[in-house]
């Protein structure tokens, strides 16, 4: 009592005793309230206004990080989706270029056949004209030589008597043998002409069918450099989340193996002809290439990314080891009642109370993947339900063994937890 009489007398100096009166019908009474009542007082009330600012600062701090994050996940969605469309479009405008490219080395080809053949022909009619231009000058030799003996002939004849005159008789063999001579030296002038024009249509055609393969190559080798750098980030995905890419392509090739439809054999060079080879070969890798996208493509479609809260929210507690025992998703807290969405297309395999998940529902998703969300406080799907990504499925709530109202997100795969996050922020490596 002696040091609080000490206290109140120090004390008495800034904080005077006060009295407070308490009067009924009969009887008047009053509370006396000394310095160190006062202090006490006012200590508390400084606290808990204190305390009151400290928390309003968590809160307010708390709303603007959750807006920052929503924006964020908005923003690389769009960048995601924008990326994917160029991606397309940029894969159909190689492929249609590969393909006109294609046209026109088949047309180019057709017309160097067609000149290679006229040319054949011009050849063979040459060799046919030389050949009668070869009888021809035989026969107008048999005919100067059968001129000249019966010149000889009608010589002597005429010195031993008067013969009769057949001059005009071979002058009229001979005209004939000079115009069929002349004839056949025009001919053959005209074939080795058109031989020539056809030679040199034919270097042509072979020039500009060398500049079509050229072209033709750097558009597949450009095509092939932009699907080797597309499927690479797509690969990347897989990877990230723990997934073998090999197996993945092997379990969609199988659930995907649809065959059908009339089938056209590539043609191969019957002319030994290494750039068109080398053509058919890197578009048979491209076409193997965009198989491989199409099916990471599907594979994609199939896993849980998404964000399974959409309205604000602060993560309150990561994956891993919590207090001594495994955590083995992430916390999501927010208001009661938050709205919860499927992480990806599936089908419910459990949706009711479940021990320390209180309101749990699980969704089994292919490629041997499984989400669960825990502690909800309404269930809005049942047990065989198909769903899709983006789909409601129930409420945010505080039930089961719950500190407060948040999402319990877990990720599986064959069974064994995985860290969510890993899913969440695997779609950033096809930015």
């Amino acid at each position: 009592m002696a040091v609080m009489d000490r206290l109140n007398a120090s004390l008495e100096k800034w904080l005077p005793e006060q009295r407070l009166f308490l009067r009924s019908d009969d009887t008047t009474r009053f509370v006396r309230l000394r310095p160190v009542t006062q202090l006490v007082g006012i200590s508390g009330i400084t606290v808990v206004f204190g305390w009151t600012l400290v928390a309003s600062s968590f809160l307010v701090i708390d709303a603007v990080s959750s807006g920052n994050s929503r924006d964020q996940m908005l923003r690389a969605q769009s960048a995601f989706e924008e990326r994917l469309d160029q991606l397309s479009a940029e894969r159909d405008a190689r492929a249609a270029e590969a393909l006109a490219a294609q046209n026109r080395f088949t047309v180019a080809l057709d017309q160097v056949s067609k000149m290679q053949s006229q040319l054949l022909t011009s050849e063979q009619q040459r060799r046919e004209v030389e050949t009668g231009l070869d009888a021809v000058q035989t026969t107008l030799r048999d005919a100067i030589s059968e001129r000249d003996e019966a010149k000889a002939i009608v010589t002597a004849e005429a010195n031993d008597q008067a013969a009769p005159d057949r001059s005009g008789e071979f002058s009229v063999a001979l005209d004939i043998l000079s115009n069929e001579l002349r004839s056949a030296a025009d001919q053959r002038a005209s074939a080795e002409l058109e031989a020539a024009e056809a030679q040199l249509t034919a270097q042509e055609l072979a020039v500009e069918r060398d500049q079509i393969l050229a072209r033709n190559d750097e558009i597949l080798t450009q095509l092939e450099d932009a699907v080797s750098v597309s499927v690479k980030p797509l690969d990347d995905v897989f990877r990230s989340v723990g997934m073998n890419p090999d197996d993945v392509l092997s379990t969609i090739r199988r659930g995907y193996s649809g065959q059908g439809g009339p089938l056209t054999p590539m043609s191969y060079s019957t002319r030994g002809n290494a750039a068109l080879s080398q053509g058919e070969t890197k578009a048979r890798q491209i076409i193997v290439t965009l198989d491989q996208m199409n099916t990471y493509r599907i594979a994609i479609e199939k896993l849980p990314l998404a964000m399974p809260v959409r309205d604000s929210f602060r993560y309150t507690s990561g994956f891993g080891r919590r207090w001594g025992r495994m955590h083995e998703g992430i916390d999501m807290a927010g208001p009661v009642g938050t709205p919860i969405y499927a992480t990806g297309d599936g089908v419910v395999i459990q949706a009711g109370r479940a021990s320390g998940y209180g309101n749990l529902i699980k969704i089994q998703h292919e490629l041997g993947t499984e989400t669960r969300y825990g502690h909800l406080s309404r269930i809005r799907v049942k047990v065989g339900d198909k769903v899709s990504q983006g789909d409601l499925i129930g409420d945010m709530g505080n039930t089961g063994r719950s500190t407060g109202p948040h999402l319990h997100y877990e990720v599986r795969m064959k069974g064994r937890a995985v860290d969510p996050m890993s899913f969440i922020k695997a779609a950033d490596n096809v930015f």
